[in-house]
């Protein structure tokens, strides 16, 4: 079993930055993919990055590319996600997901590739 555990979240203004952690225990390993999606009230969960872990190849969902940056470290099994930019948009809750297996880069983006979740992070973004 893996748990995972997201910190970071919390409330910036437009144009703010914030930078979210997802930690894994248990039988983390270190040959999988993890990935982060986000849900916003009243909206289906989306993708919004990921990692593969065998060739630290990243993919990120279009409304985030180009502001959100994904980084690891390896003795930590702890993935970064650093968001710049932030807009009342990008307000949502903020999971962390992961498989143990390295995932073909069209299946990165589907929350139904992941086997753990963790339980979210709030992110809000308000003046």
């Amino acid at each position: 079993q893996v748990q995972l555990l997201e910190t970071g979240g919390g409330l910036v203004q437009p144009g703010g930055s914030l930078r979210l952690s997802c930690a894994a225990s248990g039988r983390a390993g270190n040959s999988y993919t993890m990935g982060w999606f986000r849900q916003a009230p009243g909206k289906e969960r989306a993708f919004v990055a990921a990692i593969r872990w065998g060739d630290s190849k990243k993919s990120y969902g279009a409304p985030v590319k180009d502001r959100f940056t994904l980084s690891r470290d390896n003795d930590k099994n702890t993935v970064y996600l650093q968001m710049n930019s932030l807009q009342p948009e990008d307000t949502a809750v903020y999971y962390c997901a992961s498989t143990r297996r390295n995932l073909i880069l069209s299946a990165v983006a589907q929350e139904t590739s992941y086997d753990y979740w963790g339980q979210g992070t709030q992110v809000t973004v308000s003046s």
